[in-house]
């Protein structure tokens, strides 16, 4: 079955989506597209890795599914030219990294500058990196969260669209942070995509532009 909305009064921006594990956010960007909130064309689902959940997630919605092991390369950077080429090929307006684990080349980066999204699991600009929810209870932090960003060449350092932020709570552990800021991507996500897909997102002169308005700060969402 096709997810691609049924809606065609104007063109749905070609939309390639990198996995490297589960894919909840995949999922939570083809329920999107599928109840009509989204209207964007899912034309691929990328893997860095075979076997994994994601890929049957994208199979199960008719989403066309390719793999580039990075497993079976001698050289990282005959893999990521592979993973361009599988890029390039799909011809995507817009790419997104949803769970997936490997620092990009710079020349796929710049090659979708401004066309290329990632989600990352802290309120950046803190906790760039892995391990985020541990350091944030570990700091005493009163809040953590998860940032859409546009995606630059420094690691999880590109300009904020949108956080998702929920209050710590006493006795809080890693794994009942990271299921309550994970319900968020689940919201900010795909109502990120939706603003590029509409027109009123844009990577401008380094700076995000939402409805024709330079962003001093990202949008925040605060738990429900």
């Amino acid at each position: 079955m096709s997810i691609s909305p049924i809606n065609g009064t104007r063109a749905q921006i070609r939309t390639v989506i990198l996995i490297s594990g589960s894919g909840t956010n995949l999922q939570a960007i083809i329920n999107e597209v599928r109840s009509g909130e989204l209207e964007i064309n899912l034309c691929a689902v990328i893997s860095d890795r075979p076997g994994i959940q994601g890929l049957e997630r994208a199979e199960q919605a008719g989403i066309p599914t390719r793999v580039v092991d990075y497993q079976k390369f001698e050289q990282r950077a005959d893999a990521d030219t592979a993973l361009g080429r599988e890029l390039e090929s799909t011809a995507p307006d817009l790419v997104i990294l949803a769970g997936f684990m490997r620092i990009l080349p710079a020349e796929i980066v710049t090659r979708y500058r401004g066309h290329m999204l990632n989600i990352h699991p802290s309120l950046l600009p803190k906790y760039r990196g892995l391990h985020t929810y541990r350091r944030a209870i570990e700091a005493g932090d009163s809040h953590h969260g998860s940032t859409v960003h546009f995606v630059t060449a420094e690691l999880d350092a590109g300009p904020a669209i949108v956080q998702y932020r929920v209050p710590i709570n006493a006795n809080e552990t890693e794994a009942s942070l990271a299921a309550r800021v994970q319900q968020g991507e689940y919201l900010i996500y795909p109502r990120a995509i939706c603003w590029f897909a509409e027109g009123r997102l844009r990577l401008y002169d380094g700076d995000v532009w939402l409805d024709n308005h330079r962003q001093t700060q990202p949008a925040i969402l605060n738990e429900l």
